[in-house]
């Protein structure tokens, strides 16, 4: 059973930075893409960035240029630099995968980690 971990959401202060990580444990038979998606209460599930694994990746317009995803294939673990945090970043940040097994692709979550960014 594939799982996702994720780490290193907080607090921080408008201009500062976080890194989130994301680890991967079990078995994927065709990796696809791995990204970073986030929540606020009342709001839908956003995508932030995501790469594939061609190491493509690309970005929700609103952190261009802020934020950088990238990956450790030796670790199983992708990253989120976070920089130049603003207020409008806080949300619930969630890792998310999709691979194949056989022809069938499906997604995997990770529980969500929480980032609070004060003005």
């Amino acid at each position: 059973q594939v799982q996702l971990e994720e780490s290193g959401g907080g607090w921080v202060q408008a201009g500062g930075s976080l890194r989130l990580s994301c680890t991967v444990s079990g078995n994927i038979e065709r990796f696809i893409a791995m990204g970073w998606y986030r929540q606020t209460p009342g709001n839908e599930r956003e995508l932030v960035a995501r790469i594939t694994s061609g190491s493509s990746a690309d970005y929700a317009d609103s952190v261009k240029g802020r934020f950088t995803i990238s990956r450790n294939d030796l670790k199983n673990t992708v990253y989120l630099q976070m920089n130049s945090l603003d207020p409008g970043d806080t949300a619930v940040y969630y890792c998310n995968l999709v691979a194949y097994q056989g022809m069938t692709p499906y997604h995997v979550w990770g529980q969500g980690t929480q980032v609070t960014v004060s003005s």
